[in-house]
């Protein structure tokens, strides 16, 4: 059997054409950014990708279809819509036989990129380790997906709202490889240095792409985790950052907000507790590392 893929038209061409392709989630669409920031940074997201020389692919999950790529009219349905599901690996299977409407994490977003050819994925953050896991066990599939699935994840590190220190330790258990790009520290999501030593290190998109193809020849599972610091001049320092992290937190556990409710609750207290700011930072890490991978995209053809 094959899986239930729907190729947009602008996909469809590229692939006709061998040209460079990039997948792009659509949570960060539903559950990331209110309307009408959402439509309109995917739009500006996916133009960043055009002009970069490769081709945007928003995935999502509509009407029984993993659509690869979508249309105006479809992004701007699913930037209005209610009730969106959001999938990761253990219920994406299920929204699409019952027919469900749903936006795919980043663990939903790398396996349908895969079904569909596609090497390089770009987001805002990575989902990891949550804090307080030890009690909770709250580790996003986000990390066994790097583990398992064979797609380059371009995002601004993992995001800063986990147990980061707990987060590396797992990916680098399960054998994925952390590169920080064009520096010797992990970034923190909205901030450029986490104060954490990098694993790995590379300074072109070249050397990005000859990992991704030499960890295929050794036959090794999984993907790569590029870490991307967002732009200088469009940071907020951590120390800024972490009172309003450890209130939203508090918050959260005061409401027994549990799950992948979590995510989405807390990145819209922090967005209500900088004035916005973290939205705008957000953007413009989101626009930095789809440019990023679109340059590795075009290395791998």
């Amino acid at each position: 059997m094959t899986a239930p893929l729907k190729f947009s038209t602008e996909i469809q061409a590229a692939r006709a054409a061998g040209q460079p392709i990039v997948a792009l989630e659509s949570t960060i669409i539903t559950h990331g950014m209110p309307y009408p920031q959402n439509v309109e940074t995917a739009k500006v997201v996916e133009q960043d990708i055009r002009d970069a020389g490769a081709v945007p692919a928003t995935v999502a999950i509509m009407a029984g279809a993993i659509h690869i790529g979508l249309n105006p009219d479809e992004l701007e349905t699913l930037a209005q819509a209610s009730d969106v599901a959001k999938l990761s690996r253990a219920d994406l299977a299920f929204a699409l036989a019952t027919g469900q409407t749903g936006a795919t994490t980043v663990a939903a977003t790398m396996i349908c990129a895969n079904l569909a050819g596609i090497q390089v994925f770009a987001t805002g953050g990575i989902g990891g380790v949550h804090r307080g896991a030890e009690h909770s066990f709250d580790i996003s599939a986000d990390i066994e997906e790097l583990a398992q699935t064979p797609v380059t994840v371009v995002a601004a590190g993992a995001k800063a709202i986990l147990d980061l220190p707990k987060t590396y330790e797992v990916l680098e258990t399960r054998g994925v490889p952390v590169i920080a790009f064009g520096q010797d520290t992990l970034p923190a999501f909205w901030s450029r240095d986490s104060g954490m030593p990098a694993p790995l290190r590379a300074d072109t998109a070249a050397e990005i792409a000859a990992s991704h193809k030499m960890r295929g020849q050794l036959g090794l599972p999984g993907g790569q985790l590029v870490a991307n610091p967002i732009p200088a001049n469009a940071e907020i320092l951590a120390e800024i950052l972490q009172p309003h992290i450890d209130q939203a937190l508090l918050e959260a556990s005061q409401q027994g907000i549990s799950a992948k409710l979590v995510t989405p609750f807390l990145l819209s207290r922090i967005f209500e507790l900088t004035d916005g700011a973290s939205l705008t930072a957000n953007i413009a890490l989101v626009r930095n590392n789809a440019k990023l991978a679109a340059a590795i995209a075009k290395e791998l053809i």
